[in-house]
């Protein structure tokens, strides 16, 4: 199967838009990487370079150690999988998944037998003599990677192919996409902007975000331990609770995590607080994922919060309260907004140029006079202080309301810490 390789591969367009910057990924041999982000970052337009069906501006495309930039998308060994299926509607469903074999100059009793074959494992072995306008939206898209797999590709390419059907049917299909690609050891390429999707079905998953690359890991690892403040904001349902904190550090006893009402407490035990006391008398981000949460009586001491439930949201296997805790969110939107403009048109560097070039992949100009840093902190200035709302996980329907006391164990070992510029701060196991 084909290893796939690429270098430092940026992609703008004649308009000035640049839809990739400066990424570098390797999808090893058998892998199913996922390209997962939201639309517009750019994961699609790296299938299309990947494909041959785009060419980078800068870089390079390896496939299996050999330079691929020139090579033409017939001759790269390559299946790609649409969101529009992409069928011809005027051919039967074996004609259609026959038809690269036909191209291909394969003998027509050849044909017949992997056509068979495929139809078979993808469960549309009755419906080969129908056309594309009889069949359901589910066996249109088996159709597509029926025609994708019968060429025996050493790479797949995927993009977005579930994004067209209803919620029960991308579960199906994605349960049968992933063992069948499995199954045949084809090293797959997957864009996607669903998070589900890329939890689920990955190896590995990288994270794209404005043509950038924020994460690459394991479905754990960028889950468990996100890179960015990004990714741990783009991750999970519901969203982690993101919240200002202010840190002092008392040496050999602890670090108090000040989240304006309330306050958390790290032992100086934790290996964590060693990193998070360089940080004494600045503003920091902690993460809490709405499990790491556990509702206990209001009078239970230790690490708790407590607050008021502004509003609940039931999901039928479980509830999900949001909790007013006198804290302040960090608007994980505004990030990237671009730097601040002093009077006479510099741009900074240090903290902020160091943010800028994160973002871009390129150096942020040299400064005229000193600028405000960039941070996703909140400033009053800026931006209008927004009062978190933390969500909190509960049973089904419980017997509680809206406007309501409750209060939250915190669960410190599974706190998440990041800078004021959206880095994680003890990323370094990396």
């Amino acid at each position: 199967m084909t290893t796939v390789a690429l270098r430092d591969v940026t992609k703008i367009f004649s308009d000035g838009t640049v839809a990739v910057d400066a990424l570098s990924l390797d999808v090893a041999d058998g892998e199913f990487m996922v390209l997962l982000g939201p639309s517009g970052c750019g994961k699609s337009t790296v299938l299309r370079i990947v494909a041959g069906l785009e060419d980078p501006s800068v870089g390079a495309v390896l496939l299996d150690g050999e330079l691929a930039n020139d090579m033409p998308p017939r001759d790269r060994g390559i299946a790609m999988v649409f969101q529009d299926f992409a069928l011809y509607p005027h051919m039967t469903v074996g004609d259609n998944i026959a038809f690269p074999l036909r191209l291909a100059g394969v003998e027509q009793d050849r044909r017949g037998e992997r056509v068979s074959d495929v139809a078979g494992a993808l469960g549309i072995g009755e419906v080969l003599a129908r056309r594309p306008g009889q069949l359901s939206g589910g066996q249109r898209q088996r159709v597509a990677m029926g025609r994708a797999i019968v060429r025996r590709p050493g790479l797949f390419l995927m993009d977005e192919p579930l994004s067209n059907l209803d919620s029960g049917l991308r579960a199906e299909l994605r349960a049968e996409i992933s063992g069948l690609v499995r199954e045949l050891g084809v090293s797959t390429i997957y864009v996607t902007h669903d998070q589900a999707e890329a939890l689920t079905m990955a190896d590995r998953v990288a994270i794209m975000r404005k043509g950038v690359l924020q994460d690459v890991g394991t479905p754990t690892q960028v889950y468990g331990r996100p890179a960015t403040l990004y990714v741990a904001a783009f991750l999970g349902s519901p969203r982690m609770n993101l919240l200002e904190a202010s840190v002092y550090a008392q040496l050999d006893r602890h670090v108090a995590l000040d989240l304006g009402a309330q306050t958390l407490y790290l032992p100086w035990d934790d290996i964590r607080s060693r990193v998070v006391a360089h940080y004494h008398g600045e503003r920091i981000v902690v993460g809490i994922r709405a499990e790491s949460l556990t509702p206990v009586p209001p009078d239970q001491p230790g690490d708790v919060l407590r607050g008021r439930i502004r509003y609940l949201e039931h999901h039928g296997h479980e509830s999900l309260a949001y909790l007013d805790i006198g804290a302040t969110a960090v608007p994980v939107d505004e990030m990237g907004a671009g730097p601040v403009e002093p009077a006479n048109g510099g741009a900074g560097r240090g903290r902020l140029g160091q943010f800028v070039q994160r973002l871009s992949g390129r150096p942020a100009p040299a400064p005229v006079v000193e600028t405000a840093r960039a941070s996703v902190l909140s400033d009053p200035g800026r931006h209008a202080r927004r009062p978190a709302e933390l969500a909190v996980r509960l049973a089904p329907y419980p017997a509680i309301s809206a406007g309501q006391s409750l209060a939250v164990a915190v669960r410190l070992d599974a706190l998440h810490f990041f800078d004021d510029r959206g880095d994680r701060i003890d990323a370094g196991w990396r």
